[in-house]
């Protein structure tokens, strides 16, 4: 993962849309902590949101209200809302060591 994408405002509540498990459609999403061809590391208005694939890609990037489209082949979608907003991480896995050590 070594990307990251500020979002400038949201004006939608949180929702997702998942079309055949090939495209999937976020609202609220506050910023795009980390993002690669295998993982998505989202900050939405409702927790982190952590999406796992293959051959990932934005198809979608409206940065006024705070909505992503993501097309590949996804294998699993997990939200970490335990860690605090603001925090920005190098990598997902730094995202799940803390989220780890905070249920342990």
């Amino acid at each position: 993962m070594d990307k990251m994408l500020e979002i400038s405002s949201v004006s939608q509540n949180h929702g997702i849309s998942i079309n055949e498990r090939k495209s999937i459609y976020i609202t609220g999403v506050l910023k795009i902590d980390n993002f690669d061809e295998e993982e998505f590391l989202l900050e939405t208005n409702m927790g982190y949101l952590v999406i796992k694939g293959t051959n990932l890609e934005i198809v979608r990037l409206d940065t006024k209200d705070g909505i992503v489209s993501i097309k590949g082949n996804f294998i699993s979608m997990t939200y970490i809302d335990e860690l605090k907003k603001g925090v920005e991480f190098d990598n997902l896995d730094e995202a799940q060591q803390m989220f780890e050590n905070f249920v342990s």
